[in-house]
């Protein structure tokens, strides 16, 4: 009778985990269906973008200096870590998945790992790192920066692009009277200036700029004010820019 009873046990066991394996597999499938069509709906409203010119000048910077290892800061569910691999380059993506994107993020391109670069959990140090259009949505810009700096090996280099005025710094772009986007998101989007960068480099010794490129993407004064412009145009300090692209190299 024992004998039976375990028998019988053994054969409830089997069954409920098949119908587990099954469930788990359904709901699987409905996840990764529904983050495909989220994929696809989101592909169909891109539209023409200051990607082209950061992406550019951030493989012309790498070109430039032997890199092997490179860190993506704020990958999001950009392929930028999976073209820099297909380069050659050993690369490791990170972005603060939990806090930053609520509800998470999934990206179908590449495995990103989750860390706050506030308050990194990261080993070891890299040839180069990027961070392409992240900075300015994160509030405590100078840590980020110093962490960034700490984690690069001699001679390293920083990559950096986000929106700029020479003369102005804005804490929040998208709240600003004017501004054409970003009244409904939740994150902020900065606009840095030359007294931001100064101090970037004065709390953080042995770090110099190599390469700053100043573009025009928009009609306005400001990053978002105005009608965007296609294909950007370069431009200067002294006539109107609202990006910057630049190169930061640790000294020997």
């Amino acid at each position: 009778m024992k004998h039976t009873q375990v028998s019988n046990m053994k054969v409830i066991i089997k069954v409920v985990n098949r119908i587990r394996m099954k469930v788990i597999k359904l709901v699987l499938k409905g996840f990764l269906l529904n983050r495909y069509i989220k994929l696809v709906d989101d592909r169909n409203e891109t539209v023409p973008n200051e990607r082209a010119l950061e992406y550019s000048f951030l493989f012309n910077s790498l070109l430039k200096k032997d890199v092997s290892t490179v860190l993506d800061v704020g990958t999001g569910v950009t392929a930028l870590p999976s073209l820099l691999e297909t380069c050659g380059f050993k690369t490791t993506a990170i972005d603060n998945i939990e806090d930053y994107w609520g509800g998470g993020m999934f990206n179908t391109h590449y495995h990103v790992i989750n860390d706050n670069i506030l308050n990194t959990k990261l080993k070891g140090t890299f040839d180069a790192i990027t961070c392409i259009s992240v900075l300015e949505h994160i509030y405590d810009h100078d840590t980020a920066i110093s962490t960034m700096l700490s984690l690069l090996n001699p001679g390293g280099r920083l990559v950096l692009t986000f929106p700029y005025n020479e003369n102005t710094y804005i804490n929040n772009v998208y709240e600003k009277e004017g501004a054409s986007w970003g009244d409904h998101v939740k994150y902020i989007a900065q606009v840095f200036s030359r007294k931001n960068i100064d101090k970037w480099l004065e709390d953080n010794n042995g770090f110099k700029i190599i390469k700053q490129e100043y573009w025009q993407n928009y009609t306005g004064e400001f990053h978002v004010f105005g009608d965007f412009i296609y294909p950007p145009k370069k431009s200067s300090t002294e006539e109107k820019h609202q990006l910057t692209c630049i190169l930061i190299e640790k000294d020997i």
